[in-house]
């Protein structure tokens, strides 16, 4: 009996064993770098998983695999770092062809004129105003209520990981994701011009910055560690530097308006604008390329767009498109407890900012703003005509994105 028993402890211990060694190993993008190079982050300083500190509220078995995935950061130290890269053939320079960035252009002034900001307090006010909305409880909004567990792996495609540095990053179209990209890009190595990481984020080409291959997000955890992906995305939740940029909703509207169908864009043309011009336009018998419609002067109109955002119809057939989901859908703010939260409004001072908490600034710069960049003071004329109910549905639509990053409600739009 003692030698059976012993038997199936051993035969348990070895299976153990052999999973562990292949979440440590398994991941190929660096995952036992638990420590940080940033002594930003809240919850822990760098060296409190090292010296064995217990961490707070985690469930046993996140605990378990957080100290053995310290531990074997010490015994494998020396050995090399193996990442996901994919090879960039040509020049290293962002491509020229590229409508959009050729239209946008980027302003290389330094803004030195700027009032500077009280940066420190600016991100405590922000935080206090999302954190009070998050747990008040007369403030209601879809999926709030719902914990992190709840969150689908596919609506988790938004958090970025740099485990080099132990950055997570969540993108929201048009808050400047390219450039953000571009900087996660360059800390995580993840990409290679003829065998050699990027070191300037402006060299990157904008087709390989949103290529899905290029970034390690938390929706892959799955097939990498199964059942353990839960625990392991806890683990970075609490221990890295988590951020976000956001905008002002309305204007966010108007940018991804301007780019997705003011621009000629072949894949939008066809999923959302032939559509949409069938739809509320009255229009039939379309081209089937967007330079054939453009050249016919067929364009979907703003008012277009915006009978297209409240339309029942569109959730039921398939989730708003990112360039216009809610940045609570996109960033599940309420379930995540992000370290900084950055707005396009500030661009400039707040990446400065940052990159100074994560003690990266003297590896790179952020790449300089779009000369041309939607204005806030645009809405009134976007906006005039469009009825009043409309942009009163479209305000309750976006509230929670005003209300939790502190925008004010725009009066002037919802009234008479």
């Amino acid at each position: 009996m003692t030698k059976a028993r012993l038997l199936r402890l051993s035969v348990v211990l070895v299976s153990i064993f052999m999973i562990l060694l292949i979440i440590v190993y398994w991941d190929n993008v660096g995952t036992a770098h638990f420590y940080l190079h940033t002594s930003f982050s809240r919850p822990r300083s760098p060296g409190a998983i090292a010296a064995g500190e217990d961490w707070e509220a985690l469930p046993d078995v996140d605990e378990f695999l957080a100290k053995l995935l310290s531990s074997s950061l010490k015994q494998n130290s020396s050995m090399p770092r193996k990442t996901e890269q994919l090879l960039v053939q040509g020049s290293n320079k962002p491509a020229l062809s590229n409508l959009e960035e050729n239209v946008r252009g980027y302003d290389w002034s330094t803004h030195k004129d700027r009032n500077s900001l009280d940066q420190e307090k600016l991100q405590v006010e922000r935080q206090r105003t999302l954190r009070e909305f998050c747990a008040n409880s007369s403030f209601t909004f879809p999926t709030k209520e719902r914990s992190f567990d709840d969150i689908p792996n596919y609506e988790l495609n938004h958090l970025i990981v740099d485990d080099r540095h132990g950055v997570i990053y969540c993108y929201v179209p048009k808050v400047a994701c390219t450039n953000w990209k571009r900087v996660m890009i360059v800390l995580s190595e993840s990409l290679l011009d003829q065998g050699v990481p990027y070191r300037n984020p402006l060299d990157i080409p904008r087709e390989h910055v949103h290529n899905t291959s290029t970034h390690l997000t938390f929706n892959k955890f799955w097939r990498r560690y199964g059942k353990f992906s839960r625990h392991l995305m806890k683990i970075k939740l609490k221990k890295y530097t988590k951020f976000l940029f956001v905008r002002d909703p309305f204007v966010r509207l108007i940018s991804a308006f301007r780019s997705k169908f003011e621009l000629e864009n072949e894949d939008f043309y066809r999923r959302f604008a032939i559509p949409m011009l069938k739809l509320y336009s009255n229009h039939t018998n379309l081209p089937t390329s967007v330079s054939e419609a453009f050249g016919a002067g067929l364009k979907v109109s703003f008012s277009d767009f915006i009978q297209y955002l409240l339309d029942p119809r569109t959730e039921k057939m398939a989730p708003f498109n990112e360039h216009w989901r809610q940045v609570y859908r996109l960033c599940h703010p309420c379930q995540i407890d992000y370290d900084f939260i950055g707005k396009l409004e500030t661009l400039d001072e707040d990446a400065a900012y940052l990159l100074q908490l994560l003690k990266v600034d003297r590896l790179l710069r952020f790449p300089p703003s779009y000369r041309n960049r939607t204005a806030s003071s645009w809405e009134d004329n976007w906006f005039a005509k469009i009825p009043l109910a409309w942009r009163q549905q479209l305000y309750k639509l976006y509230e929670a994105d005003f209300v939790l990053f502190g925008y004010p409600k725009p009066e002037n739009l919802l009234k008479d």
